[in-house]
């Protein structure tokens, strides 16, 4: 598919739709980015020019709707709770914008099919951001499972526990669309999807008493890969963990093991050759390269690398999960 292509001579005007958490971390990674400019929007006039004037904006928006209505934005960059996205990738496609969703994307897996027949009336390019995905360790990971130096692996535990404070809009199933693993395990399904294996089935299993699970605040993911290994995934929001979040994961292979940082401080490479790999924490959580890639992206007419077929493909593992 052809996609419209943004002025490659231009700065490319994003503008935020919400200012919250996730607009302070994206404005903190954008600004390093010297030909984007970043405008702000929300439904508090006030709000959007206070975060325009913090993050050194270009300007700002009383309204969502005035974003989509200005000439002078290319991109919508989508940060309002999950229950929404859907409704406003819609409004920013029929405007003409490209959109950058923030994850999770939609509420249902067949939502993607209805913005793909949607954005090719227009041309532009809806992505999904999903730092995970660009992760220096997961690119190290995948390339160190890829050499085979742990030989067959047999099991991976993808330790991903935490506590986490909500007390906002994630607690509001109208709103968040679903519990923890929806809003933010999501993303350690994407990251066990991306480390080269293809997966053929998925369990979900909730601890807790029956009264406590309509909105899950911890989960215990299976995944078997097509190659014969097992992984699970332990996420949560309320366990107390080292230094609020230093956890430890392990893979296990017929020739040794891999132990690593869950959040990519550390590999340790215990095998046919031994390793231990820094995969560097400049930009740890992958925004550098995930905002690198998607520029790109729209200045060239290409995908990136992350496209909607792969974050498809998460949002029905986190259903099958949760059947």
């Amino acid at each position: 598919m052809q996609f419209k292509k943004t002025d490659a001579d231009q700065p490319l005007r994003i503008a935020f739709l919400g200012c919250g958490f996730a607009a302070e971390i994206h404005s903190k990674t954008l600004k390093k980015f010297p030909n984007v400019h970043r405008f702000y929007a929300s439904r508090s006039a006030e709000k959007a020019a206070a975060f325009c004037k913090k993050f050194n904006g270009h300007g700002h928006f009383g309204s969502y709707e005035a974003v989509l209505a200005s000439p002078e934005i290319d991109v919508a960059l989508i940060l309002t709770p999950p229950a929404s996205h859907l409704e406003w990738t819609f409004a920013a496609i029929r405007a003409g914008k490209h959109v950058i969703v923030e994850k999770p994307p939609f509420l249902h897996s067949h939502d993607f099919d209805r913005v793909q027949m949607e954005r090719q009336k227009t041309g532009v390019q809806v992505m999904v951001a999903e730092n995970y995905f660009y992760k220096p360790s997961l690119a190290r990971l995948r390339q160190v499972l890829a050499e085979g130096l742990i030989g067959d692996v047999k099991f991976l535990v993808l330790n991903a526990t935490k506590t986490q404070k909500t007390g906002n809009w994630r607690d509001e199933p109208s709103l968040s669309g679903g519990g923890s693993l929806f809003e933010g395990g999501i993303h350690w399904i994407n990251y066990l999807s991306n480390l080269g294996y293809d997966i053929e089935s998925v369990q979900g299993s909730r601890p807790g008493k029956k009264e406590q699970m309509n909105m899950e605040r911890s989960i215990q993911v299976v995944l078997k890969y097509a190659d014969g290994g097992v992984a699970t995934l332990l996420y949560s929001w309320e366990i107390n963990t080292l230094l609020s979040g230093l956890r430890i994961s392990r893979i296990y292979g017929t020739n040794g093991s891999i132990s690593f940082e869950s959040n990519g401080i550390f590999i340790f490479v215990r095998g046919k050759k031994w390793r231990l790999i820094f995969p560097g924490l400049r930009d740890i959580q992958g925004y550098g390269a995930m905002f690198s890639d998607f520029i790109d992206a729209l200045k060239n007419g290409r995908e990136p690398a992350f496209n909607l077929d792969l974050a498809k493909r998460d949002l029905v593992v986190v259903e099958k999960a949760l059947e």
